[in-house]
């Protein structure tokens, strides 16, 4: 009995300083954001508005994204920036898995998000867990996404979006807010393809060997994400 107390007395303490060690998603974002007070910014009122606009109409549109804990997740078979075929149960007969959707490279916040991942890659393989990130980008612009950035982890292409609107994330965005986007240097169908222009809110399933959700975090603003810190407290829970 003592030899058990003490097992989880030490196991606390593992989880507790791993999280404090943990990259922070949030802390870059501040960083952004201060960066981008000292610089004029090249959005009009008018445009700044627009933006508030389909922000509110989409939190209206979808309150509750994602699927919520305790459901079954729902399984996917999907092709990696290699060509290869990836289920989530070929991933979750391994470990639990930390699967992440994201709308595409030409997302700053979703390349803040994937360099907080892979600076926690190491305290989330603590656990055996693998991190699988989904996005409606073609596999040719995740490839060259990876290769720049030396992710060593999976990222699937979600060509016909059914995995995102199984997942409860898919949403179109209206055609004036992508031409928006694009005049900015947010060119979505230059990494969907042509066309293509649908998203998923960015969200996060930590999802257990039985394929049960124990913690998620879905926001429709694009600029919340779930923590690594939350996300090692999901796997030290399980």
């Amino acid at each position: 009995m003592r030899s058990i107390i003490i097992l989880s007395l030490m196991l606390s303490v593992f989880s507790a300083q791993a999280v404090q060690n943990t990259e922070s998603y949030k802390k870059s974002i501040d960083n952004k954001i201060e960066k981008m007070k000292k610089k004029k910014s090249s959005w009009t009122a008018e445009e700044k508005q627009l933006m508030k606009d389909e922000s509110e109409k989409l939190a209206k549109a979808l309150p509750n994204p994602g699927i919520q804990v305790g459901e079954k997740a729902p399984g996917f078979s999907l092709t990696n920036s290699q060509g290869e075929t990836v289920t989530l149960a070929s991933e979750l007969a391994k470990g639990p898995v930390v699967l992440v959707f994201y709308r595409g490279a030409w997302c700053p916040y979703c390349n803040m998000q994937l360099r907080a991942l892979k600076d926690n890659l190491p305290a989330f393989e603590k656990y055996n867990a693998q991190l699988v990130t989904i996005t409606p980008q073609t596999p040719d612009k995740s490839e060259a996404q990876f290769k720049k950035e030396g992710y060593p982890f999976e990222v699937l292409s979600d060509l016909d979006y059914q995995v995102m609107k199984d997942y409860k994330l898919y949403f179109e965005p209206p055609k004036e807010l992508v031409k928006l986007y694009k005049k900015h240097g947010l060119d979505i169908e230059a990494f969907n393809g042509d066309g293509r222009s649908a998203l998923p809110v960015p969200g996060t399933f930590i999802i257990d060997q039985q394929g049960i959700v124990r913690a998620m975090q879905a926001q429709t603003n694009y600029k919340i994400r779930m923590e690594p810190a939350d996300i090692i407290k999901a796997l030290a829970a399980l």
